[in-house]
């Protein structure tokens, strides 16, 4: 089953059948809020809003563990992450999309694993490539399907928050080589691959970051909240392309044949 973790902007998913909401009681506390299960276009798919009902819950205070482990907890097999950043690149001017394929981590004061190293050995697992190939490639799909022009890679910053970035914050970030900044790319990619669920981000340019573009002096909220409400609804589009594939055990990537789009 497909699983759809909702960023800023996306609380909840317009379209959405609903069948049922469930609280899920986790090792690591209580997620985000309950996981909403229904069908998207007529595909089985759960949702969880990040930030919680509201969004009330600030980037840095977020328990991406639980919100992980719920998911995992209900046989999910594929996550897309829905992310809003700052573009930095070029390419991402607000309303764009990106399928990043690189993380640098930023981010501080973060539980970032599920292992306890109470009493058993270190394990250092294989982060190389930090998004599932396979659920990429079906994002690739979905995107090509809605007619987006989207940005096929590029390096995700994940930075602390909740404030935004200084001008010079910015410039160091594209020194490092990011092309776009966001607030909850980590631990959430990580966690996934440790717990073995095929994990990619959709990242969304809201804003140009810290003084690029119209962000030359300031970033302005009015912006943010216009390109929000632009790039959520066809956002929308892109979801139901991926709820249309088949997320079986030993599924294809790709059409699984009963797509309306």
């Amino acid at each position: 089953m497909l699983a759809i973790i909702g960023g800023t902007g996306l609380t909840k998913l317009p379209g959405l059948s609903i069948t049922h909401r469930q609280v899920i009681r986790t090792p690591y506390g209580e997620p985000s809020g309950p996981l909403t299960f229904g069908d998207l276009d007529g595909h089985p798919v759960v949702f969880l809003a990040r930030h919680g009902h509201g969004h009330t819950i600030p980037p840095h205070l977020v328990n991406y563990r639980a919100n992980i482990w719920a998911l995992h907890a209900q046989k999910v097999s594929h996550v897309v992450s829905v992310a809003t950043v700052g573009g930095i690149h070029a390419a991402l001017s607000p309303g764009r999309m990106a399928l990043p394929d690189q993380i640098i981590d930023y981010t501080h004061g973060r539980e970032t694993t599920f292992a306890d190293y109470g009493d058993k050995p270190v394990s250092h697992l294989d982060f190389t490539w930090p998004y599932c190939a396979d659920m990429r490639q079906r994002c690739i799909t979905a995107l090509e399907k809605a007619g987006e022009r989207f940005m096929n890679g590029g390096i995700y910053a994940s930075v602390q928050g909740p404030r935004l970035e200084t001008k010079a914050e910015i410039n160091r970030l594209a020194t490092d080589g990011a092309d776009m900044v966001g607030m909850t790319g980590m631990p959430e990619a990580y966690l996934a691959r440790e717990i073995g669920l095929c994990y990619a981000a959709v990242a969304v340019s809201v804003n140009w970051a810290a003084g690029r573009g119209d962000s030359a002096t300031a970033i302005s909220a009015e912006v943010i909240e216009a390109t929000l409400n632009d790039v959520m609804g066809r956002l929308r589009g892109v979801l139901k392309n991926l709820a249309c594939m088949s997320y079986g055990e030993d599924a294809p990537a790709g059409n699984g044949g009963t797509c309306s789009v």
